[in-house]
């Protein structure tokens, strides 16, 4: 008797940021369960050319970020109407091939690596679950607050068991919606260490901010900071990621009022960004709230100092790998902008303490660790890879 695992991967984008990312690195592990996997038709072929073993069906591939707001609304749509029904014919068709009768199956279980499943439905679910970072700064009237603040707790409290990305995002689950410790189990994210490497290059005269423009993010802190640094005006500040019309322009106005060099490089290709990282002075990352902070782990991960937030999961991440500072206090993220650009001594510990920091952190632990969770909760039993 064996449940059928069916892993819902419709959200995969075709530029991989944060949920596609945590997939193409977590899915591989997972083959020894037998999974079937539902994923758009866009990246279909490329999963199938790099995991041909694997059980692939295709769906839609305007169901993802790509496609902005109206891609959420079409995927929460489909993930209640139509997965239930890509579930039950996946367990059909196992049955049709098999001479065991259905007496003796326990049907699917689905593992959703974002936290959306089919409401009111019977199928067992298991989700990751990232942050609450909406809930804290979204304003009520906005989508991804009710989002958060309606259909997440339905989620968490329906499905069989959450898997969160670090304590401080277990900490709100149990705050924000009542869950039970005993339903939770933390295992961090990881780094790619293929891409994500020290290439002991030269280091020019920028220090680094990695991420979207969001109000979270802190970015107007981190400028006003940097403008207090004494001699900013030899270094830029450089930000990487998805330009957004809501909130880079206010950046670039800042930057402007506050006269100081700023470049915006909008999104930047994967295999690119381990250069732009090892040639940055630092990486400056004061989030008000995280729910693990990635960028972090791939700079220390390029031997590149970190200077990020004492709040939520940051400092689970770093350690005493990075300058922990309070993203409220602006005189407090100069003082350690200042250090780190000031000072060759600074930047060697930190670079050192962050490439040993790193090695806690692996792909693979992160994968066998998830399997053993699905598995522990499904009649089907781990073999070996």
């Amino acid at each position: 008797m064996s449940d059928r695992l069916i892993i819902n991967l419709s959200f995969l984008t075709q530029r991989p940021t944060g949920h596609t990312v945590y997939a193409q690195n977590v899915i591989p592990h997972l083959k020894s369960l037998n999974p079937t996997l539902l994923i758009s038709e866009a990246a279909l072929p490329d999963w199938k050319s790099k995991h041909p073993e694997l059980d692939l069906q295709g769906v839609p591939s305007n169901l993802n970020p790509d496609y902005g707001k109206n891609g959420h609304i079409r995927r929460l749509l489909w993930t209640q109407f139509r997965l239930p029904k890509y579930c039950k014919k996946q367990s059909g068709s196992k049955q049709s091939g098999s001479k065991q009768s259905s007496k003796n199956r326990s049907g699917n279980l689905l593992f959703s690596p974002i936290p959306e499943i089919p409401l009111y439905s019977r199928i067992p679910s298991i989700i990751t679950l990232y942050d609450f970072i909406p809930y804290r700064f979204f304003k009520p009237r906005t989508p991804l607050y009710r989002y958060y603040q309606h259909y997440i707790p339905r989620v968490l409290n329906q499905c069989k068991h959450i898997i969160t990305i670090s304590e401080a995002t277990a900490n709100d689950a149990m705050e924000f919606c009542g869950i039970s410790a005993d339903k939770i189990t933390v295992i961090p994210l990881a780094y790619d260490d293929s891409n994500f490497r020290f290439l002991d290059l030269p280091t020019q005269n920028y220090v680094l901010y990695l991420g979207r423009p969001d109000i979270y993010k802190n970015l107007d802190r981190a400028l006003r900071a940097f403008a207090q640094v004494p001699n900013h005006q030899d270094y830029e500040f450089w930000i990487a990621g998805p330009n957004d019309p809501r909130y880079t322009p206010v950046i670039e106005a800042i930057a402007w009022d506050l006269g100081i060099k700023i470049k915006i490089l909008d999104y930047v290709p994967y295999r690119e960004l381990p250069i732009l990282i090892n040639h940055a002075i630092a990486l400056v990352f004061p989030s008000l709230w995280e729910g693990f902070g990635l960028p972090i782990l791939e700079s220390m991960a390029c031997g590149t100092p970190v200077i990020t937030s004492n709040t939520s999961s940051m400092p689970e991440v770093a350690g005493d790998a990075a300058i922990l500072v309070d993203p409220t206090n602006v005189g407090e993220i100069a003082s350690a902008i200042g250090s780190v650009i000031n000072s060759n001594d600074v930047r060697r510990e930190l670079r050192d303490r962050g490439l040993k920091r790193v090695k806690q952190f692996s792909w693979n632990t992160t994968g066998k660790l998830t399997a053993e969770v699905i598995a522990s909760r499904t009649s089907t039993p781990l073999s070996p890879q």
